[in-house]
């Protein structure tokens, strides 16, 4: 069972298969906005949709601090203009 995780401390959000990092979204955050810089997943966990949900514990975790959010990363950004209910941290 893949475990996600919102890692403040380490600045990303973290998925696990057990033990193992398998993927990660990482910001750069600031007092007023934190810019996703990397999304990234191991290839044999790709197509299960866990980059997307990366993205929306960093999306949720910075409307929970009321920061914007800056998607720089292509994925990010990708998802940020496919997913509406994002409009709000930019």
């Amino acid at each position: 069972m893949i475990d996600l995780k919102m890692e403040l401390h380490n600045k990303r959000a973290a998925a696990y298969d057990g033990e193992t990092l398998i993927g990660e979204c990482t910001f750069s955050p600031s007092p007023t906005t934190w810019i996703i810089d990397h999304t990234t997943v191991d290839g044999n966990y790709r197509g299960q949709g866990i980059a997307n949900k990366l993205v929306k514990l960093v999306a949720d975790a910075a409307r929970e601090a009321g920061v914007k959010v800056m998607p720089l990363c292509p994925f990010a950004k990708k998802e940020f203009e496919r997913v509406p209910e994002y409009a709000d941290l930019l």
